[in-house]
């Protein structure tokens, strides 16, 4: 079994640029604001949500391990 994620978005972050919805149409959604959030914030590791966090223009999408918070993605320095 793979490893689970936890996916949230920053919405004082987010800038709508959809480049998310664009990477991972069934990972992310545009809401009436345009502001972007997860489809299902708990996911099995998914190659086009990572790709989806690291075209966020402004990184507002954050990934951790499911049940142990480590981080995903933007990577810890």
């Amino acid at each position: 079994m793979g490893d689970r994620w936890h996916v949230e978005v920053d919405r004082s972050l987010c800038i709508g640029s959809a480049q998310c919805v664009h990477h991972a149409p069934d990972g992310f959604r545009l809401d009436a604001a345009r502001q972007s959030h997860p489809v299902a914030p708990d996911t099995d590791a998914n190659e086009r949500v990572l790709e989806a966090a690291e075209s966020c223009p402004v990184e507002a999408i954050v990934i951790t391990l499911g049940g142990g918070g480590e981080a995903v993605f933007p990577p810890e320095d």
